[in-house]
């Protein structure tokens, strides 16, 4: 059974899928972009500001699902550019205990929904 994890302190998809899924104690995130969910609008200054949204966005569904990044197991990274893997991960390291970080992978792509230059999504168990 799965329950659909919404809310409006993360953007609205932009599709045909939902900010997350529950399914048992097991939440699936859908790929989270620099979205403010507050103005609709991107965040793209600079490659920080612009993983710091993606990670507040993250922080809200999780938040919203009941979890925190210490449930966090998993995590992918999409990057246009992997000339911006040290920034991004710098953001990216200030929300988990590198003793206890989730596996990850961080893939370069042509390309990300509304041409964004990083998209994060995660799997959470309790």
């Amino acid at each position: 059974m799965k329950k659909i994890i919404t809310t409006t302190n993360a953007p609205a998809p932009i599709g045909p899928y939902n900010q997350a899924i529950l399914s048992g104690n097991t939440l699936y995130t859908s790929g989270q972009i620099a979205i403010d969910p507050k103005t609709n609008q991107l965040v793209l200054e600079d490659i920080t500001k612009e993983t710091e949204q993606v990670m507040k966005n993250v922080k809200a569904i999780l938040d919203e699902a009941g979890y925190t990044f210490e449930d966090v197991i998993k995590t992918t990274i999409f990057l246009s550019d992997m000339n911006n893997f040290a920034k991004v991960n710098e953001v990216y390291g200030q929300y988990f205990d590198e003793a206890t970080a989730p596996a990850r992978e961080t893939v370069a792509v042509k390309a990300l929904p509304k041409f964004v230059n990083v998209e994060i999504s995660v799997i959470a168990v309790r």
